[in-house]
């Protein structure tokens, strides 16, 4: 025994000796090939490791529309990395001992309904964060995404009821926004704050992240701040900038490397902040670190990865024998990335102004890979590869639908048989109309959701988005009643590469 425990210890000594961390030239050279590959305008990159910042700098430009350079304090929406934040202030409220992850949501939002009587009395604050409800991926984030909609927080928890389950409860890891949306009113209830105020006054605030905010539009000082960018039609472009405030406490806040560096500085200081000062107990910092929703995992990967798991506002997963606890962000034209390797101490913050994953994901993984002592990889050639791939095979998909339309015979198509209003329970109304003699296709509480109709085949058409950095035309298929009218429709977006936020397919539309 004695003697295997002087081999396991030698093999991680050895292990240890291996790796050599990328020098400061190293990442710049890394990111700078990262954003070529990926189209990227601007990158922000921190390193922590053994509680302090290592490498923090910024890349490339703010905006396309500008030369203004990105720095360590510029500022990026970070999505879904606000998630932690949001089970942090409950784990805070939590250690005040005003409620615990397994207090009832009925207990303090007594209108809350699910789509099952059971699961609704049931239903605790832990699975509000744990994407465990049975609602499927992104199920009713149309009621959010993109901006512009007029929905209120009050009609998201009404209209949760009206969402259909695809799975049984807390069987099946299915990612959900509008709970989190839920958990921040929890938060209101329970503080007497607002979401937003509690984040602010009782996170960035002690944490002295003094140039974040919890949503684009509390932002103090906006001169240094990225704008979105998109591919369109084949181009990257600035985009429209979301700014999707009933959604903050799944994807609002705002940030830097250099004060999200502070951020990862108390996770891997197990709450502790400013040597001994403490925001969260250890008891929730391991709570939110702890398996709470198993996630499939098919094959090893590259980092011979054996389980995966969603804790309480972090996904969890083993990389190459060490716990990694990291997260991702997306806004339309903004993608983030968190990873923290507690065992190795570090933390890798990437942020980015382009809506491309493969270039936060190289990233990562590359600086991952030197402190795992793993040479001869390149991981931005392997994810360009695929995400070229994948794009090349959804344009292709994609082409030949709209070649199809270009072909389709419309002599037979009386639209007037389809015209009219149609209604779904939680989405409200789209008006399917002729204007300016071409057919037509109006969200009335989504109004950026408009756009042509173009007749494919059947009684299916394709709608046509105006905003074209949606990436997100969808098929609109009629099902017609015994009088030859529109009665129902269904929707389905066409591209495989869709952000599922754009959940056409939950949608139960009927005249």
């Amino acid at each position: 025994m004695i003697r295997s425990l002087i081999t396991i210890a030698a093999l991680f000594v050895s292990a240890s000796m291996m790796a050599q961390p990328l020098t400061s030239p190293a990442i710049d050279n890394l990111v700078a090939k990262s954003m070529k590959a990926f189209d990227v305008p601007g990158m922000a990159v921190a390193i922590v490791k053994d509680g302090k910042v290592i490498h923090s700098k910024g890349y490339g430009v703010r905006s396309l529309n500008s030369p203004a350079k990105v720095d360590e304090n510029t500022l990026f929406g970070i999505a879904s990395n606000s998630k932690a934040f949001t089970a942090a202030a409950l784990g805070m409220l939590i250690d005040e001992g005003k409620l615990t992850w397994d207090t009832k949501v009925r207990e303090i939002i007594p209108e809350f309904k699910l789509y099952s009587p059971f699961v609704t009395e049931e239903f605790t604050v832990r699975d509000l964060l744990t994407h465990r409800s049975g609602l499927g991926l992104g199920a009713g984030d149309l009621m959010f995404f993109p901006d512009s909609s007029d929905f209120t927080i009050k009609d998201v928890i009404y209209n949760l009821r009206f969402l259909k389950a695809v799975s049984s409860f807390r069987t099946k890891y299915d990612y959900d926004n509008n709970l989190y949306i839920v958990a921040g009113e929890v938060v209101h209830r329970i503080s007497g704050k607002t979401w937003e105020d509690f984040i602010e006054q009782r996170i960035l605030t002690p944490l002295s992240m003094t140039k974040s905010a919890a949503s684009f539009s509390r932002l103090k000082d906006k001169s240094n701040v990225i704008d979105p960018h998109a591919s369109v039609d084949g181009k990257v472009k600035v985009i429209h900038r979301e700014n999707i405030d009933i959604g903050n406490a799944a994807g609002g806040i705002n940030s830097s490397i250099a004060d999200l560096s502070k951020w990862v500085q108390l996770h891997l200081a197990h709450g502790l902040y400013n040597g001994n000062q403490k925001l969260f107990s250890e008891t929730v910092h391991e709570d939110m670190w702890s398996q709470q929703t198993i996630i499939p995992v098919f094959g090893p990967g590259p980092y011979n990865t054996h389980f995966r798991s969603y804790g309480l506002g972090f996904g969890l997963s083993d990389v190459k024998g060490y716990k990694q606890v990291s997260h991702t962000g997306g806004l339309s034209g903004i993608v983030t990335q968190i990873t923290m390797i507690p065992e190795l101490n570090l933390g890798i913050i990437v942020l980015t102004n382009q809506h491309e994953g493969g270039a936060f994901s190289a990233v990562t993984n590359q600086i991952k890979d030197s402190y795992f002592g793993i040479t001869g990889t390149d991981r931005v050639t392997e994810y360009s590869t695929q995400r070229n791939s994948g794009v090349t095979k959804a344009k292709h998909l994609t082409d030949s639908l709209w070649n199809e339309v270009k072909n389709a015979n419309k002599a037979s198509v009386d639209f007037n048989n389809y015209a009219g209003t149609y209604k779904d329970d939680w989405f409200g109304d789209v008006i399917i109309s002729v204007k300016n003699g071409r057919w037509w296709f109006d969200s009335k509480r989504s109004p950026k959701l408009t756009g042509e109709l173009f007749y494919l085949k059947g009684n299916t058409f394709i709608v046509k988005w105006n905003e074209r950095s949606f990436d997100a035309d969808s098929f609109v298929t009629f099902q017609l009643g015994e009088n030859g009218k529109g009665l129902r429709i269904k929707m389905k977006a066409i591209s495989p590469l869709t952000d599922f936020s754009y959940d056409f397919h939950d949608l139960d539309l009927h005249r």
